[in-house]
C-alpha cells in the first residue's frame, strides 16, 4: 500500500509541475493521465532493476573503500592470562648431587599493542587501480540499465498509443457498419431493398463486434505492460497522453545520421573488462617485486604466583623484505592465462563493434522502409476516404450495394492502419537504435 502511495505522489508532482497537470487530474477522476517523460521518470524511480543497479554502486564503492585500508597502519591490541597447572620441573646437577628445581610462576599475563605497515608493495598498488575500475565498470552497468529501461518503457508507451489508435479505427468501422444497418432496415421495411442485403448488413455489424472488444482488450494488456514496466502496482489507474500521430512529424523529418558507438553501454563495459585484465597483468607481473614492511610492537608481561603482579614492558620494532625467488612457473602461467583471454576478450570485441554496425544499419533499412510504408498509405488515404464517401453516398441511394461499400471501407481501414503501424514502427526502431547508441 505505501508502494502505491509513493507512486501516485511522484505523479501528483509531475501535475502540479505542468500547467495542465491538475485541470487534466480533475478531468480524469478514473485514472490518471501521464506522458512519455512522466512514465520515464516514474520507472526510474520505482524501477527495481534500477534500484539494484544503483546498489551496486554504492556496494562497489565500498570494496574500493575497503582495498585503500591496505595502504594504512594496521594496529591491534592483544592480551593473555595463563594459569599454570603443573609447573615444570628441572633437573640440575650441583657437585654431583641432582636437583630438582620448579620453574615458572602460577600467574602469567601478557598484554600489548601492535601495528605493521606496507613500505613497499607494487602488487597491492596495482590491486587498488583494478577496485577503481570494478567501481566504474559498475557505473557503467547502472547506466546500461537506466538506458534499457527508458528504451523498454518508449516502446511499452507506443504500444499504448497504437492499440488506442486501432480501436479508434474499429470503433468508426463499428460505428459505420451500425449505421448502414439501421438505414438498410429502413429500405428493407419499405421494400426497397433485398433481405439478402438487410441479412448482409446485420452480419457487418456482428463482423465488427469482435474487432472492437479485441481492440478493446489490447488497450488494456499494453496499459498492463507499461505499468510492469514502470514498475508501479498493476491495480493502478493510468492512461497516457497524445496519440500515435503526434510522432508523424518526427519519422517524417528523420535524417539519416553516421553510426556512432562512442557511448554504447555494451563496448564500453567490455572495454572496462580489457583494462581490467590488463592491470590484473601488471599486477600479476609486480608479483616479482620484492616487498617491504615495518612493524613494531610493545608488550608487558607480568609473571607471579599470586595476583601482585610487577609489570614488565618490553618494545620490538623491525623491517620485513619478501625477496620472490621461484614458485614453480605459477606466476609465469598465470600471466600467460590472462594474456590469452584477454586476446578472446578483444576478440569478442571486435565481433560486437561489427554486429552493432550491421545491427544498426538494419534499424536504418528498417526506417526507411516505414517511411515509404507511410508515405504510401498516406497517398491512399485520402483516395479511400474520398471512395468510402462516395460509396456511402450512393449506397444511401440505392446506387450501390452494400459489398461495395464494405470494398470501399476495407481500403480505408487498411490505409489508416498501414499509417499508424508505420509510425509506431518507426518510433519502437528508433528507441532501439537509441538505446544501441547508448543515448539517456
Amino acid at each position: 500500500m505505501s508502494r502505491m502511495k509513493s507512486v501516485f505522489t511522484v505523479i501528483l508532482c509531475f501535475m502540479f509541475l505542468t500547467p495542465s497537470g491538475f485541470v487534466r487530474a480533475q478531468q480524469t477522476l478514473d485514472s490518471l493521465i501521464i506522458s512519455l517523460d512522466q512514465a520515464i521518470e516514474i520507472a526510474l524511480e520505482e524501477s527495481n532493476s534500477i534500484k539494484v543497479a544503483n546498489l551496486t554502486i554504492e556496494k562497489s564503492g565500498y570494496a574500493k573503500k575497503g582495498s585503500y585500508a591496505a595502504l594504512y597502519p594496521n594496529i591491534s591490541a592483544s592480551g593473555s592470562y595463563q594459569r599454570t597447572i603443573k609447573k615444570q620441573v628441572m633437573a640440575m646437577d650441583f657437585g654431583g648431587q641432582a636437583m630438582e628445581i620448579e620453574v615458572g610462576q602460577w600467574n602469567n599475563v601478557n598484554a600489548g599493542i601492535s601495528a605493521s605497515m606496507p613500505l613497499i608493495n607494487a602488487q597491492l598498488w596495482q590491486s587498488l587501480k583494478l577496485s577503481a575500475l570494478d567501481v566504474e565498470l559498475a557505473v557503467e552497468q547502472a547506466r546500461s540499465s537506466k538506458i534499457s529501461m527508458i528504451s523498454q518503457v518508449k516502446q511499452a508507451y507506443y504500444a499504448v498509443l497504437l492499440a488506442q489508435q486501432v480501436n479508434a479505427v474499429y470503433k468508426d468501422v463499428y460505428e459505420n457498419a451500425a449505421k448502414n444497418l439501421e438505414h438498410t432496415e429502413h429500405l428493407y421495411n419499405a421494400g426497397k431493398t433485398s433481405e439478402y442485403e438487410y441479412l448482409r448488413a446485420q452480419v457487418n455489424v456482428k463482423n465488427a463486434e469482435p474487432s472492437l472488444y479485441s481492440s478493446t482488450m489490447a488497450i488494456d494488456l499494453a496499459i498492463w505492460q507499461l505499468k510492469a514496466v514502470m514498475g508501479i502496482d498493476l491495480n493502478a489507474k493510468i492512461g497516457v497522453e497524445g496519440n500515435i500521430e503526434q510522432y508523424k512529424n518526427d519519422m517524417m523529418t528523420y535524417q539519416m545520421s553516421d553510426v556512432n558507438l562512442e557511448n554504447n553501454t555494451t563496448l564500453a563495459q567490455l572495454n572496462l573488462q580489457n583494462m581490467q585484465l590488463e592491470r590484473t597483468i601488471k599486477m600479476t607481473k609486480y608479483q616479482y617485486i620484492p616487498t617491504l614492511a615495518a612493524s613494531f610492537s610493545y608488550n608487558y608481561i607480568a609473571m607471579g604466583n599470586d595476583f601482585k603482579f610487577k609489570w614488565n614492558p618490553y618494545s620490538v620494532a623491525g623491517l620485513s623484505l619478501n625477496i620472490p625467488i621461484f614458485d614453480g612457473f605459477s606466476k609465469r602461467n598465470n600471466i600467460r592465462q590472462y594474456k590469452a583471454t584477454q586476446d578472446i576478450l578483444q576478440l569478442n570485441i571486435e565481433d560486437t563493434e561489427r554486429n552493432l554496425r550491421i545491427a544498426f544499419k538494419n534499424y536504418e533499412n528498417q526506417i526507411a522502409t516505414y517511411m515509404k510504408n507511410y508515405a504510401a498509405a498516406e497517398s491512399t488515404l485520402t483516395m479511400a476516404q474520398r471512395s468510402y464517401d462516395i460509396a456511402e453516398r450512393m449506397y444511401e441511394l440505392g446506387k450501390a450495394t452494400l459489398l461495395e461499400l464494405n470494398d470501399a471501407q476495407l481500403a480505408l481501414v487498411q490505409a489508416q492502419l498501414t499509417m499508424s503501424q508505420a509510425v509506431y514502427n518507426f518510433m519502437v526502431t528508433k528507441a532501439a537504435m537509441e538505446e544501441l547508441a547508448g543515448n539517456e
